[in-house]
């Protein structure tokens, strides 16, 4: 069942390229147009099947386009649709796959020609590692895919970006935009700060005669593996969330501090019931 005769996508990358491959793998695109700022990912990603064709010019091949799709860091997208709203012909959707959406929103919105429908989106199915070389058909099934719509977002174009992610494999649900991101300042760009934290405070440790990561173990990796994504990406995403994100850290430093406080004071019992908090509360997600 094709739902997009010609789509591109702006941002070949591991979500970008996992989308087209999913795309093709279920038969619901006709041709996927790649495009972005590095000619040799693109020809990579042609190379490997994962896109039909590369996109040229400053319109990034979008002029025939039924869907773009928004795949590069979010910092990139004022550029990108001051660039491409000119070109997208009436009826096009796009869409996007960034992990802070408020202010995106207004973005993409604000450079929207009339008749051109955007459905904001946000994929939760990142890896540490990046690049169309990792890319995977599988890599949204049974992950959620999150749709924050507003009050001019089209209903049609809603419908179909739902059932897009759906028949990739992805667990859709919507949510208010502002709520999202309130949520992800919590559950996601917290923690990649708190990794990048603390592989900065370790790493920053080491003298050239002592290699502290040298006696890393499970642990440490296991923390500290989303540390190894992208910088621009997450650069990008915490200083766009910011107002929701330094709130998070503010709280995150005053947990910190209590542990440090009990330790300080030998206060096993205080001590032990915020680690049996916190084990019991991780152990539930499971």
């Amino acid at each position: 069942m094709i739902l997009f005769q010609n789509v591109t996508i702006i941002g070949v990358g591991l979500i970008g390229g996992s989308l087209a491959k999913a795309l093709k793998a279920k038969g619901l695109a006709g041709t996927i147009a790649g495009t972005g700022r590095r000619r040799e990912s693109l020809e990579e990603a042609l190379r490997l099947g994962v896109i039909d064709r590369i996109g040229q010019g400053k319109a990034y091949g979008v002029e025939d386009a039924d869907l773009v799709v928004l795949a590069s860091p979010v910092g990139t997208f004022e550029r990108i649709m001051r660039e491409i709203a000119p070109h997208l012909k009436k009826g096009c959707i796009i869409t996007d796959v960034g992990s802070v959406k408020g202010k995106l929103i207004a973005v993409v919105e604000g450079a929207l020609p009339a008749g051109r429908h955007y459905v904001p989106a946000h994929p939760i199915a990142g890896r540490e590692k990046s690049g169309v070389a990792e890319a995977s058909e599988n890599l949204f099934r049974d992950r959620r895919c999150i749709l924050t719509p507003t009050e001019r977002t089209d209903d049609r174009a809603l419908e179909t970006v739902r059932d897009m992610w759906s028949l990739t494999g992805a667990i859709v649900s919507v949510m208010d935009a502002d709520l999202h991101d309130r949520v992800f300042a919590a559950v996601s760009h917290l923690p990649h700060v708190a990794a990048f934290a603390m592989m900065c405070a370790v790493a920053e440790l080491n003298t050239g005669s002592e290699d502290y990561l040298a006696y890393s173990g499970a642990g440490f990796r296991d923390f500290t593996r989303i540390a190894a994504s992208s910088p621009e990406m997450w650069k990008d995403i915490c200083l766009m969330n910011r107002d929701n994100l330094i709130p998070m850290i503010d709280r995150y430093l005053f947990s910190l501090n209590r542990f440090k406080h009990e330790i300080i004071a030998g206060d096993e019992k205080r001590l032990e019931k915020h680690l049996q908090l916190s084990s019991d509360e991780r152990r539930g997600m499971e």
